[in-house]
């Protein structure tokens, strides 16, 4: 049974979030609340909790604090985070343009705790490897895909859309700004997806019905009474290049007139609900398109080359080393008394003159396994680009973990999960040579 740490002094979400985790054998988490700033600091830091809930509508917790908390030391405090707001005081918009610096997946409102809390735990639990753990991710820069089939489900739509934008984000591959509002379109064309799509709502229904006080969840769900519309759903698939994101959205409907529509949204107010999510994704994407039948979207999104990884407090103060493409960092067989924590740029291994893997930020160090072994360098680094770096030595590194002794267990952890990916692969190549 995994820790859920829920940072939350409110009674009444206290027991929603525990009738929701109650409900569902299938989620096996035993949720530890918290609100006290001292025994947040110190779960946070010395647990390393891979999924946290926070309130962020909670009047007696001091958020400010605690996004700063987690976004000075995102290196270490590098969870998945789903928030929980109250929509009388709140919106999902503002909230998650406040929280833009850190790692939020998705915001459920108090009233969808009971229906989507354990939807969205599932969600997230079942992509948590492709989407938080870096130290997996050298290979997935060469080329990663995944898919969700999604069903007519307004509530739950923003989860889907989180994880889309959070893979991008964690890989630093778009600025963190962009990622609230990649987050946002993707689940608005989602959105679309249903209600335009597989529902069949039109331009003039929705304006009707919005005029007459309905929502969109609600003229959804008032068409999915008949089961042939229920029973349609939504693929959402991605896939991750070296240069590019493509997001491919396809509905079950029977499509729809793409240019009659596309003018409709151009004649209506900027603030206007119509076409929101094709203005934002417009804005956002490298390219948009739709297929002649009009029920698939295509967003390419061209990845951002001067992301930078964020530099840990407690490396802050360290030596900065700029390197320039052709730049040879590391050479094989010299001592290994510093390693490196990457901040940007890409790299390539080289031993005995033949390459043997790549790094980049998402590898966080370089050096660290003959550095932590007080070994010579088993291979040469040379930059493929520019790049920044942060130079440990030895003493330094020991004096930052006894300033930071949290960063050992991270350490260690992170040395930990690369044991257990190469004794897998190690396994899965003994298993195909026996074949």
């Amino acid at each position: 049974m995994g820790v859920l740490g829920v940072v939350n002094s409110d009674p009444a979400v206290k027991r929603l979030v525990e009738t929701a985790l109650t409900a569902s054998p299938r989620i096996k988490y035993e949720p530890r609340f918290f609100s006290g700033k001292d025994e947040i600091r110190e779960f946070l830091a010395y647990d390393l909790p891979e999924l946290v809930i926070i309130n962020f509508s909670d009047p007696d917790l001091d958020i400010d604090w605690l996004i700063s908390l987690i976004r000075d030391d995102k290196w270490i405090l590098n969870f998945g985070i789903l928030g929980l707001y109250s929509a009388e005081r709140d919106t999902e918009e503002a909230l998650l343009k406040r929280c833009k610096a850190i790692n939020v997946i998705a915001m459920l409102d108090y009233q969808r705790i009971r229906s989507h809390l354990i939807k969205s735990l599932q969600i997230i639990e079942q992509n948590y490897q492709l989407i938080f753990q870096r130290e997996f991710s050298r290979n997935l820069l060469d080329g990663a895909s995944g898919s969700f089939t999604i069903e007519n489900d307004i509530l739950a739509i923003p989860i889907y859309a989180g994880v889309g934008a959070t893979i991008l984000s964690q890989r630093g591959l778009i600025n963190p700004d962009n990622k609230m509002h990649l987050q946002l379109a993707l689940g608005e064309l989602i959105v679309n997806a249903v209600e335009h799509g597989n529902c069949g709502i039109t331009y003039e229904e929705k304006s009707m019905g919005m005029e007459n006080g309905f929502s969109v969840v609600e003229l959804v769900a008032e068409r999915c009474k008949d089961p042939l519309i229920r029973n349609k759903k939504v693929e959402f698939l991605w896939d991750i290049h070296p240069e590019e994101s493509v997001f491919v959205i396809r509905d079950e409907g029977e499509g729809f007139d793409v240019r009659a529509y596309l003018q409709k949204v151009a004649a209506q107010d900027k603030l206007s609900l119509h076409g929101r999510g094709i203005r934002m994704a417009s804005v956002l994407s490298t390219e948009l398109k739709y297929n002649a039948k009009g029920n698939q979207v295509t967003l390419v999104l061209k990845h951002d080359t001067l992301v930078e990884q964020e530099i840990p407090a407690g490396f802050s103060k360290e030596q900065v080393v700029n390197v320039k493409k052709g730049d040879i960092v590391l050479r094989e067989d010299e001592p290994s008394d510093y390693l490196y924590y990457i901040v940007s740029g890409k790299y390539s291994v080289f031993h005995n003159l033949k390459q043997v893997g790549t790094l980049s930020p998402q590898d966080i160090f370089m050096g660290e396994i003959a550095f932590l072994l007080n070994q010579r360098r088993s291979a040469s680094v040379r930059a493929e680009s520019m790049g920044k770096l942060i130079l440990l030595t030895r003493k330094t590194f020991i004096n930052i973990i006894r300033e930071y002794p949290h960063y050992g267990i991270f350490l260690s952890k992170l040395l930990a999960k690369r044991l257990v990916r190469s004794n897998d692969q190690n396994a899965a190549l003994m298993a195909k040579v026996r074949t």
